[in-house]
């Protein structure tokens, strides 16, 4: 490591909650003393940002702290610039609405900066629907894909959706996916209509929360069932 490198502060990747109920403990300690210690954060949106800090235990003014915005209305040209405390000397957070920042959440691009600018970045632990998801489903941890959001149009949705149950039956891959949760029981409907009987379907809802919701059944088993998961967050896996 160069002198420039050694003066430059470390970009933290925090996870958030990914359930609206704060549930003490499940956070690591360390994360929290990190947070406290953090004076610039990069947060998915200002509200709920502070919300989370203040959960945690974070007691410093919020007048005194750095917030940099990241999400799907921020200029692309603009986020250089939210580096420059760390090439500066200071220590920030990358900080997402739930979740894990990066996975499906904005950051990656920040984080690829960082990395051509030498500044080190640390990824802490804490809850990632998607890898929790794919532990409790019973289904192939050693070889899965993530595909974010299938289309909305049904008649594409339908299309990927044949495309996953040929990648499951190919390669034995376990397919993840995730909706916006206002469409969750309308991808539901597609997925019992398009897959075959026999495929198996995970669906993990709440997780974490009081009335966390983990079920792994057939196709067939599933159009018996409608589960109650409308504007629930969601993780939908498929698997033989």
């Amino acid at each position: 490591m160069n002198d420039d490198e050694m003066k430059q502060g470390t970009l933290y990747l925090i996870p958030s909650f990914i359930s609206e109920t704060y549930i003490p403990g499940s956070l690591p300690s360390i994360n929290l003393e990190i947070i406290n210690g953090l004076d610039v954060f990069i947060v998915e949106e200002l509200r709920t940002a502070r919300r989370y800090l203040r959960l945690t235990g974070f007691k410093k003014d919020f007048e005194s702290i750095t917030f940099f915005e990241l999400n799907e209305h921020t200029n692309l040209n603009d986020i250089g610039g939210y580096l420059q405390p760390l090439i500066n000397g200071q220590n920030a957070g990358i900080l997402s609405e739930a979740g894990t920042p990066c996975v499906a959440d904005p950051g990656a691009e920040l984080v690829m900066m960082a990395h051509q600018r030498g500044i080190q970045v640390v990824p802490l632990t804490g809850p990632n629907s998607i890898i929790l998801a794919l532990m409790a489903s019973g289904f192939n941890g050693q070889k899965f894909i993530f595909h974010g959001y299938l289309p909305v149009d049904k008649a594409e949705r339908r299309l990927s959706i044949k495309s996953l149950e040929q990648d499951v039956k190919s390669t034995g891959r376990t397919q993840i996916f995730i909706e916006a949760p206002y469409r969750n029981l309308s991808l539901f409907e597609s997925l019992i209509t398009t897959c075959s009987s026999n495929i198996k379907l995970c669906i993990a809802c709440n997780i974490t929360s009081a009335d966390e919701y983990i079920r792994t059944k057939t196709i067939s088993e599933w159009r018996k069932e409608k589960p109650e998961i409308h504007k629930k967050p969601a993780v939908f896996l498929l698997n033989n």
